[in-house]
């Protein structure tokens, strides 16, 4: 294959093309999912294909093609360049990309234990079982649980010289129980909201997540929370569990740091943002403590890989630091505008799509707090765990978040649950209100297996590393 995509782009050389690449990627996926103690998901797919980006006359062409012929590469080829051609005679500036290594390498994400050889009767009886023991009250009313796994090889060459070949494992699992007592409906889930949780690592990680030692506690919760009294109305110091923080950087620093959205290229769908080019390196978007670096480089984590989809090697960038706004995810085309050179964020979803700047592992740095002392450190308060809602404004200012649960803080201690709790603010009054950050025993690496963006849609698998972290005088309420 590599030698196929070589001969089309030695054939696209000859077409004087300003740049080419071509990339062949070959997706296996399979998908599990019992509800109520029934198998009503199970699905295989293998998808194949090859994408051609074509710079000539400083405009951009592509095309895509499910087929490994050598001819059929080369019509696409010859597509993506005539509509490089065409979209020249209406093109506003030159695309011009950011030097980059023409790197020749081979990376393969960890995997001790190769989740598409384990059998498919064993997967299933692991999720029958789960949700046989949620089910294990009379409220409970609905059960589910799910397994998800990816198999992705990636072959990359560039007319500058590039090869990279990538092999990627991606496994994921979690469980939702609903409790309904007639009036009430409430949910909790493990270990995390919207699927669970997710890693580029084997079948070995689902064996670590713990899944059947929390069953009796995720199910007993839910039933509490159906008579739990509603989150207060108020002004208050808040703690939010590592979960929640994930998705608090995912959509108030991960979203708005992508620079195609500053820029507006990305604003018809994902919206803008409020992270400017004149506030970089003067805005103060949080507090000193608040550090948060877009670091695909950690073994393991669903943001990692190799290169990115632009052949550029992956590398830990700074966003925030000591609380300033210090940094973008960047593209080969869009870095230069600041004066840098790519950090590495382009990727798409599929062969037939456009790489597009997406989040990595966007981590806000571990503090220096146990988590009991700072509990203990708040005299008043709220601990939020586990999302339910978000929303969020276009320009990822105003946010509102709803979780699962939540638990009152009284005199440093935990004390009753509330149910449907949210907090709300404004995303740099909001983080410059943080004051405290567990440590590095409670940082964890969230996987995000759906982060949606682009036209057509494309969904990335991301990550985001986080522990328990305390913010002032923050309005909660009532989620309904």
């Amino acid at each position: 294959m590599k030698d196929k995509l070589n001969n089309v782009l030695d054939w696209l050389k000859g077409k004087s093309v300003d740049y080419a690449d071509a990339r062949y990627l070959r997706l296996e996926s399979e998908s599990i999912r019992v509800t109520d103690n029934i198998v009503d998901t199970l699905t295989k797919d293998v998808n194949v294909g090859v994408g051609i980006r074509v710079i000539n006359n400083g405009a951009w062409g592509f095309a895509a093609v499910a087929s490994l012929s050598e001819g059929e590469i080369k019509k696409a080829a010859n597509k993506a360049l005539q509509t490089a051609r065409a979209s020249a005679s209406a093109k506003k500036t030159d695309a011009k990309l950011a030097k980059e290594k023409a790197h020749k390498d081979f990376y393969k994400s960890p995997c001790e234990k190769d989740p598409f050889a384990i059998p498919v009767d064993e997967k299933i009886g692991l999720l029958l079982e789960i949700s046989d023991r949620l089910r294990n009250n009379s409220k409970i009313k609905t059960a589910e649980a799910s397994l998800d796994f990816f198999k992705t090889k990636k072959i990359f060459c560039s007319t500058e010289g590039a090869e990279i070949e990538q092999d990627l494992i991606e496994s994921g699992a979690g469980y939702t129980v609903i409790a309904y007592d007639g009036k009430e409906v409430q949910k909790r889930s493990y270990p995390n909201s919207h699927r669970g949780d997710y890693a580029t690592r084997g079948y070995e990680f689902i064996e670590g997540m713990k899944l059947m030692e929390n069953i009796d506690r995720t199910r007993e919760e839910a039933v509490k929370l159906l008579t739990a009294e509603n989150c207060p109305d108020a002004e208050t110091d808040i703690i939010i569990c590592g979960s929640q923080m994930a998705l608090q950087v995912h959509e108030s620093c991960g979203h708005p740091s992508e620079l195609d959205r500053v820029l507006g290229t990305e604003i018809s769908l994902a919206g803008g943002s409020f992270m400017q080019l004149d506030g970089l390196n003067k805005l103060k978007y949080g507090s000193d403590i608040v550090n948060i670096y877009a670091d695909a480089t950690i073994p393991g984590a669903l943001g990692s890989f190799g290169y990115d989809d632009e052949g550029v090697k992956a590398q830990r960038a700074p966003i925030i630091k000591n609380g300033v706004h210090v940094g973008y995810l960047t593209s080969r085309e869009t870095a230069p505008v600041i004066g840098q050179t790519s950090n590495g964020t382009m990727r798409a979803d599929g062969w037939n799509r456009l790489p597009l700047i997406r989040m990595t592992n966007i981590n806000l740095e571990p503090g220096e707090w146990e988590l009991e002392a700072l509990i203990a450190d708040t005299k008043n308060g709220i601990f939020f765990d586990m999302n339910k809602s978000w929303s969020i404004d276009d320009k990822r200012l105003n946010f509102q978040f709803g979780t699962e649960c939540a638990w009152e803080i009284k005199n440093g201690k935990l004390g009753k649950i509330f149910k449907n709790p949210l907090y709300t603010g404004m995303t740099p009054k909001f983080w410059n209100s943080c004051d405290a950050i567990c440590n590095r025993k409670y940082w964890h690496i969230w996987g995000v297996p759906n982060c949606g963006k682009g036209e057509p849609m494309q969904v990335a698998r991301v990550a985001h590393g986080a522990a328990p972290a305390r913010f002032r005088k923050v309005k909660v309420g009532v989620s309904k």
